[in-house]
């Protein structure tokens, strides 16, 4: 499995990479076009008038000031690509400072073109404070523009890829935590099945634990098939439970009906694998076990409010297993695994009557898609 984690990532990063640079590049381009078209219409446009006007200086000058920019903020994406990984006051520090540094680079290579491309002059010549005071306000700005926008983004894209991380790590330990949870039911399951097979047996009723070894086999072949997945739909959830209850038939004859009235409309719902099974075994020990008349589990399963409605019903006097000894790993289980995919959102309501015990799981209604599966 580290394997195959490892080989993820590898193939992550570098598409990670390449939309980064594709981001930069496109950011590069359209700024600096954008940058020497208002640069042309603010600046040399309106000295078209000029009988001094000297168009090719401008415009060649114009080209080497958009170069040298492109250049100097290619340089700024490099030392920010290189520091984005250090703590944020460090990386700040250093982005802005050679920003800093580029503007007075950048003001210098502007002042000295228009001096030598449109005037004609030595380019060290005739300099003055003011003049390349004025200058230098503007080369800063635009370098310390740059910085801020390969910042923002270069940060941006690392915050998204810790998120990503975090959420892989939190759906593994989701999905972990559901396998243990579904993992608990097989022994739960397989004790209670095993008991009543072994109480047919000293009972010398051999055929029945016969028919009821045979049914518990093609149940756990079938539970096998789905690959020991942590969820399911609520239609194969039916399906294994009919099988399952096809095995308690064996064992309780006349004494067991089932009830099934499932809308066709949930039959996509996606469910914890093997979520019902529990709540129908509580159904079927403190409901048909525990007194001797006949009695009926009903499962049924609805929408209301784009939420899916399941219940479980029978006509004992119930459990809700928070008292009771043994196991009591059942409803607990249940809860805990419908509370790790649904995030909190689910809910398990008990209620107990004269009449008999009605369980009741409200849970998002979220279809599985025949891709999904």
């Amino acid at each position: 499995m580290q394997t195959v984690m490892q080989d993820a990532t590898l193939q992550i990063e570098p598409q990670g990479f390449s939309k980064q640079s594709q981001q930069f590049w496109m950011l590069q381009l359209s700024g600096w076009i954008g940058y020497a078209i208002v640069v042309f219409i603010a600046i040399i446009r309106p000295q078209f008038d000029d009988p001094n006007f000297n168009l090719s200086g401008q415009v060649l000058n114009l080209g080497i000031e958009i170069l040298s920019g492109f250049v100097l903020s290619y340089v700024s994406w490099l030392v920010i690509q290189k520091t984005v990984h250090l703590p944020l006051k460090k990386t700040l520090t250093i982005s802005f400072g050679t920003a800093a540094l580029l503007g007075i680079i950048y003001n210098v290579i502007k002042l000295a073109s228009y001096k030598t491309v449109v005037y004609h002059q030595v380019w060290y010549e005739k300099w003055n404070m003011l003049e390349f005071g004025g200058w230098f306000l503007f080369s800063l700005s635009t370098m310390f523009i740059w910085t801020a926008i390969f910042f923002i983004m270069l940060y941006n894209n690392k915050l998204q890829k810790e998120h990503e991380m975090l959420l892989r790590a939190q759906t593994s330990a989701k999905e972990s935590q559901l396998q243990m949870l579904r993992y608990q039911l097989s022994p739960h399951f397989m004790f209670n099945t095993m008991n009543a097979i072994s109480t047919l047996i000293y009972k010398k009723d051999n055929a029945t634990a016969g028919e009821m070894l045979d049914k518990l086999c093609t149940f756990f072949r079938y539970s096998l098939d789905q690959k020991a997945q942590v969820e399911s739909t609520l239609s194969k959830e039916i399906e294994l439970l009919a099988l399952y209850l096809s095995i308690e038939k064996v064992r309780f004859g006349d004494r067991l009906s089932v009830v099934f009235d499932v809308d066709d409309a949930a039959n996509n719902a996606r469910v914890p694998a093997l979520f019902l099974q529990p709540i129908v075994e509580n159904a079927i020990k403190y409901g048909i076990e525990s007194q001797k008349e006949h009695g009926v589990v009903s499962i049924s399963a609805k929408i209301v409010d784009n939420k899916l409605n399941v219940c479980v019903e029978d006509q004992g006097n119930g459990d809700t297993r928070e008292s009771t000894p043994g196991f009591g790993i059942g409803l607990p289980n249940t809860k805990e695994r419908l509370a790790t995919m649904f995030n909190e959102e689910s809910h398990i309501s008990i209620k107990q009557s004269s009449s008999g015990t009605s369980v009741k799981i409200v849970m998002p209604l979220q279809k599985v898609t025949t891709h999904d599966q």
